[in-house]
């Protein structure tokens, strides 16, 4: 799903934004730079709240801002791996506290802001991938985005086990995204899975990819969907479950039709 390109008119405006996302790389690939503390200043300045705290509730805001202060759901896993966590938390807390502040108000900086720290935060991120408002992950270091992704807003992306998303992959609008899944009679048993989202595919709004499928290349997940079982290349699979409905018209002649998948 391509998004039209927009740039903000001002440039002296543009190029003092610009300079303050390149300033705050920077400080990130510091290995002196202590990212509790980064986040820290730069959500204060998110907020605009001044260094000292004016009554106990200001200071309980304050206290919050620091990654070091709060627990995320993340960290009550068993899987989680302590040192990969260590330099994606900080910035995991910086990410949201900038999603929370009037500065994401701002599409062009909102989108700007994501690009520059989902490196930081992501196993690898390919060039020109966009993260609108919203997106949630459990641990940030198991995601793996080709170029071109575009993960639009409140995206749930699980990744306690491992998520890929290929190039010119499309997540739409409240879909969600999993790669553990239970125990059917022991639920503290845990069960961690390998999800793809094929090149180019497209996982529309409010479905739901389960932990270990496969959404096949330029294949397609309409609104809704639940996938429990891989959906094959070029496919447009609907309903719950998902079941292989049309082939897209672009498919190549080699693909099965959705009549003959089911045999």
């Amino acid at each position: 799903m391509a998004t039209r390109p927009l740039d903000l008119e001002n440039t002296d405006v543009k190029a003092k934004l610009e300079a303050w996302l390149q300033e705050i790389d920077a400080r990130i690939c510091d290995p002196g730079t202590d990212r509790n503390a980064l986040c820290v200043e730069l959500a204060r300045g998110f907020y605009g709240l001044s260094d000292a705290p004016r009554n106990i509730h200001e200071e309980v805001l304050h206290l919050n801002l620091d990654p070091r202060n709060a627990t995320t759901e993340a960290e009550y896993y068993s899987e989680i791996d302590p040192e990969k966590w260590a330099p994606v938390k900080p910035l995991t807390w910086l990410w949201q506290m900038f999603d929370n502040s009037p500065l994401n108000a701002n599409v062009w900086l909102g989108l700007k802001f994501r690009a520059m720290l989902a490196p930081h935060i992501f196993k690898s991120v390919g060039q020109n991938v966009k993260f609108f408002t919203g997106i949630e992950w459990s641990f940030g270091y198991n995601i793996s985005l080709g170029d071109d992704v575009v993960i639009h807003r409140f995206v749930l992306l699980d990744d306690r086990g491992s998520i890929t998303i290929k190039k010119k992959a499309s997540i739409s609008d409240y879909a969600n995204i999993y790669s553990h899944w239970h125990d059917l009679v022991d639920p503290s048993i845990v069960y961690l899975g390998d999800t793809v989202i094929g090149e180019g595919a497209r996982v529309t709004y409010h479905s739901t990819v389960l932990s270990g499928t496969k959404v096949g290349d330029y294949a397609m997940v309409g609104t809704g969907g639940l996938v429990t079982k891989d959906v094959p290349d070029y496919t447009v699979s609907i309903g719950l479950p998902a079941h292989p409905a049309r082939l897209k018209p672009n498919a190549p002649a080699h693909v099965a039709a959705p009549s003959e998948q089911k045999k």
